[in-house]
């Protein structure tokens, strides 16, 4: 881990980042009519059918303060760690070419596609704001605390980006099973509903996820102090000592066996 933070601060390795994650804008917006404004549109869509449904027809959100910038600040940032992890795991393989003529660091091809999501992931922030604004959401002091849970979140999605691209490059079932997973977490995370909906013992579950931490305690910090926590469902700081050590052992593990893996992948690509 040592070696690849020095690396990561040689000017050819940030060169070679900046250079994929151009790359990677121009090919994915290759030949749209609408370009960027694509990743913009899609949560803000995705965002308008939930927010009709739980409003109008289900009736989840209308009790929640702030809801339009609650449910789209969930929205935007499920957006991110879906984008992340996704991009990462295909990266190494759609790098193939490259990895068998050019030595290169590894996990600066995992990287750059995290720092491609994370600059979609700050222009629709900026939309987010919006929203609060429109919603008279009331900005405080907390918000300069923000970025500390940004990072984690980044750290979480870089992680699960890493260790499924290792995976991938050996097993492509994992496309298939990271898909299925997806649609798991995106109902086990409170992105739609708050963590007073579900009965106490799955909130406690619920709250063992990272996401759920990560995006409950953003909102306290921009949109409504009164948002439930995973401290709150616990009662006690393992709400957050929890979700937070996964993180870190997940880090951990992703670290070593993209470690391991990665002097292979030339020859299994």
């Amino acid at each position: 881990m040592i070696d690849a933070l020095i690396s990561f601060f040689k000017p050819s390795n940030r060169s070679l980042i900046r250079e994929l994650v151009v790359s990677d804008f121009k090919l994915r917006y290759k030949n749209s009519i609408l370009g960027y404004f694509w990743s913009l549109l899609k949560p803000l869509l995705l965002f308008g059918v939930l927010y009709f449904v739980f409003t109008k027809v289900v009736r989840i959100g209308g009790d929640v303060p702030y809801y339009p910038a609650y449910l789209l600040l969930g929205l935007v940032m499920w957006t991110f760690f879906v984008e992340a992890t996704t991009s990462g795991m295909n990266s190494v393989m759609a790098r193939g070419d490259m990895i068998r003529k050019v030595s290169v660091p590894k996990y600066v091809i995992v990287l750059s596609t995290t720092i491609s999501a994370l600059v979609n992931f700050s222009l629709n922030m900026v939309v987010v704001f919006i929203f609060m604004m429109l919603n008279d959401v009331t900005l405080r002091p907390t918000i300069l605390i923000a970025p500390i849970l940004i990072i984690e979140l980044i750290i979480f999605s870089l992680s699960i980006g890493a260790l499924l691209a290792a995976l991938f490059v050996k097993y492509r079932d994992f496309s298939h099973i990271w898909e299925v997973a997806l649609q798991i977490l995106f109902y086990a995370t409170p992105i739609i509903y708050t963590l007073n909906f579900p009965p106490l013992n799955i909130a406690k579950l619920i709250s063992i996820n990272p996401l759920t931490q990560i995006f409950q305690d953003m909102r306290v910090l921009l949109i409504d102090p009164q948002v439930l926590t995973n401290r709150d469902v616990f009662q006690s700081q393992v709400g957050h000592i929890i979700p937070i050590s996964i993180v870190f052992l997940l880090a951990v593990i992703a670290i070593w066996y993209f470690k391991r893996s990665s002097p292979n992948f030339a020859e299994e690509l």
